[in-house]
């Protein structure tokens, strides 16, 4: 028997699936930060497990890291193009944990109060998606 051939959900897993990092993206989703800012951000990591998954971050081109300081050695981090892809499916998991904590409530507009609900858009069509109807490509 053949190994499967991964998915496209377990490569995202795989890459960006754990606590920290998912924590991390978001804290840079308003700009770039320092390590200390980081360490504020997210007051219950250490400081090794930041390091290590800013590093991975950055070697998967979802963080960059400009330096700031030669003497010691210091960077600014934020979000490569790829990181900040990010955005939509970290405010859908954000979603769908208020929508399931305890007397959580779901997403809703803050002009008129309804409930948001998700769509895939085809713009080359001009129409909704239907689940089952979209094709993900994975090399």
């Amino acid at each position: 028997m053949e190994p499967a051939t991964p998915s496209p959900l377990s490569a995202a897993v795989e890459a960006i699936g754990d606590r920290w990092t998912l924590l991390l993206v978001e804290a840079l989703l308003d700009g770039p930060a320092r390590f200390g800012d980081l360490q504020r951000a997210l007051p219950d990591i250490s400081p090794n497990v930041l390091s290590e998954r800013l590093r991975r971050l950055e070697a998967q081109r979802v963080v960059a890291a400009q330096p700031y300081s030669e003497r010691p050695p210091r960077y600014v981090y934020e979000l490569a193009a790829s990181g900040r892809e990010l955005a939509g499916a970290l405010r859908l998991l954000a979603g769908w944990g208020a929508r399931h904590a305890e007397g959580g409530e779901p997403p809703s507009h803050a002009e008129c109060g309804g409930q948001l609900e998700v769509r895939w858009w085809c713009p080359a069509c001009e129409r909704t998606v239907e689940a089952g109807d979209e094709h993900l490509h994975y090399a």
